[in-house]
């Protein structure tokens, strides 16, 4: 006896089952839609044009559906192999490399739909604020590793160099973003600001990644960082 074609419905109900499994499994579909509603939000207050914001629904869509199919791709080679084969681990590289070619065409459409419109407004806040130089820098720096010892020895979790609340190398990364904004140029203030933040994600991802941090030290980590630079610019003279 022939099983029934599922209804339309039915159809759209495991499409939805499919993108909640994925949201529920895959931390990178987190960070991926966490990623796509800032940028919608970023989008709203910049006052993009229509032409803008259809290019950076497209950007978001290729990142979530290559990520969707990078999910697939490697379920459906763990449930057809359960012993090492290089090709198997071929075809995983290849759709974990179409990810990375969906997120780094994505930065770039952000870059170019942000830039002018950010980089203006920006610039305008921080020159206000002040005209920052290279001495307050490490000031800051200085007193972010002073304070994370501090508060780690308050705590008692960790050493200065490893584990504990809250994250020192976090909180260096994103003080070092802070004080990267305020150096630069206006000129190239947004692409510098935006490669620093990048980067300072990507230590604090390592430091989750290696354990020894857990997401919440990690966050504390860079918000002490980023607001004690943050405070010490604005309060120099």
């Amino acid at each position: 006896m022939s099983q029934r074609s599922p209804s339309l419905l039915d159809s759209f109900n495991f499409a939805f089952e499919g993108i909640i499994h994925v949201l529920r499994t895959q931390r990178n579909m987190r960070i991926h839609f966490a990623v796509a509603v800032f940028v919608l939000v970023v989008a709203i207050a910049a006052d993009v044009t229509k032409l803008e914001l259809i290019v950076l629904l497209l950007a978001i869509a290729f990142v979530l559906v290559a990520e969707m199919i990078n999910s697939a791709v490697e379920a459906a080679i763990d449930v057809s192999t359960s012993s090492f084969d290089p090709m198997a681990k071929l075809a995983k590289d290849i759709a974990a490399g179409a990810v990375l070619i969906a997120a780094i065409n994505a930065v770039a459409v952000g870059y170019l739909v942000f830039s002018g419109k950010t980089a203006t407004r920006s610039a305008r806040i921080i020159d206000k604020v002040v005209n920052a130089p290279a001495k307050l820098t490490i000031v800051a720096l200085m007193v972010t590793v002073i304070i994370v010892i501090v508060v780690k020895a308050w705590t008692g979790r960790g050493t200065p160099l490893r584990g504990g609340l809250p994250s020192g190398h976090a909180a260096i990364a994103f003080a070092c973003w802070i004080a990267l904004t305020y150096i630069a140029g206006p000129s190239h203030r947004f692409l510098i600001s935006t490669i620093a933040f990048v980067l300072a994600l990507l230590v604090a991802q390592t430091r989750v990644e290696s354990g020894v941090h857990s997401s919440v030290e990690v966050v504390l980590g860079g918000l002490l960082g980023a607001l004690l630079a943050l405070a010490l610019f604005q309060l120099a003279p």
